[in-house]
């Protein structure tokens, strides 16, 4: 348990705000879920994400009047359809949601072993609730003199790293008394999380009868311009791919970095994953499996889109076999990859 111990200076006049014993914070921080996939809830969800200038760079005038009377009418729906084929009804949250609790308790757990209650974990969501702003206003307010935030996105990229850490120093600003803050590298090729990635490919590999012809390693897209504008993503993407089919043993011919999740009219990376997966089956790669490294936990993206629509663009094409081998999640071998992370960022700080 952390200690909460607060109490005025010893020299202090007894109207002096009581201070509370410092500690250091780790906030762990993922993109976001609606509060339910209703039409409201998934509106507000939909609105703030859309209207983030890191996601959609269009100028303001011309996005958001298609955004407001067209794409937000329509658009909840059918994402709140998607989102209840994958609903966790019994906690009332999305996967997403659940995963990441999951992961902070599992965290916190190693935090309290390695510094007792000198570091407190919690987390937070770019978009949606718990919010940012809220729980940085929570960990001050509980005495953290100092905090590491921590988006977990493996892998670099300006609308998911950036908009996280820029949200996270907005919710800085509100503070008398700030925090000393830093935030965590992208970890895409750290050595625990490359390991951490082969064991779960090869747990799915040892509960399949035969051997996959093909490994589809499928990260989230984005606007190829966004890479001519130098951003990372698509350097660390291949990066992390190369580390993996490495760490495999494994040659070229076995393993193919694809990206999925294509919006607007505009060229985003290639190969998207939903076409490319139904080329292998007509090229006659009959079995394949698909993992999603750029995502910390199961979400909307991998459980619906991977395993429902780009599972049937598959199958559709004459493929036979689609294994589906689920993100690192709780998993602990990502338990300990994401301490070691942190450990690492703490250094001086404890």
């Amino acid at each position: 348990m952390l200690d909460d111990t607060a109490s005025r200076p010893s020299h202090a006049s007894s109207d002096h705000p009581v201070v509370t014993a410092p500690k250091v914070g780790v906030l762990l921080a993922n993109l976001g879920t609606p509060d339910h996939y209703s039409y409201w809830p998934m509106r507000r969800y939909l609105n703030e994400f859309l209207s983030d200038t890191r996601v959609i760079d269009y100028p303001k005038w011309k996005w958001q009047p298609l955004l407001q009377a067209i794409i937000l009418t329509k658009r909840p729906f059918s994402s709140g359809a998607n989102y209840k084929s994958i609903w966790n009804e019994t906690l009332n949250e999305s996967p997403l949601m659940t995963i990441t609790k999951q992961q902070t308790s599992a965290l916190a757990s190693r935090m309290q072993d390695a510094y007792g209650g000198r570091v407190m974990v919690d987390y937070c969501m770019r978009y949606g609730n718990p919010s940012t702003r809220s729980k940085v206003d929570a960990m001050v307010k509980a005495g953290c003199r100092k905090i590491l935030f921590f988006p977990l996105y493996p892998q670099y990229a300006g609308a998911t790293s950036a908009t996280a850490n820029d949200q996270f120093f907005r919710a800085l600003m509100d503070q008398t008394w700030q925090p000393t803050a830093r935030v965590v590298d992208p970890y895409f090729e750290h050595p625990r999380y490359i390991e951490a990635l082969a064991q779960s490919v090869e747990r799915g590999y040892a509960a399949l009868s035969e051997h996959p012809d093909m490994l589809v390693v499928s990260y989230h897209g984005m606007p190829k311009r966004y890479l001519m504008q130098g951003d990372p993503y698509h350097c660390q993407c291949q990066k992390t791919t190369r580390l993996l089919r490495e760490r495999l043993g494994w040659d070229e011919s076995r393993i193919t970095t694809t990206f999925q999740s294509v919006f607007g009219p505009e060229e985003w990376l290639k190969p998207y994953t939903v076409d490319h997966v139904a080329d292998l089956a007509r090229q006659g790669k009959k079995k394949i499996a698909v993992i999603a490294p750029a995502f910390s936990a199961d979400c909307i993206e991998t459980l619906e889109e991977i395993n429902e629509e780009i599972r049937e663009s598959f199958e559709h094409a004459g493929g036979e076999s689609f294994t589906y081998i689920p993100c690192l999640n709780d998993d602990p071998a990502h338990v300990d990859a994401l301490s070691a992370v942190i450990a690492e960022n703490l250094g001086g700080w404890v």
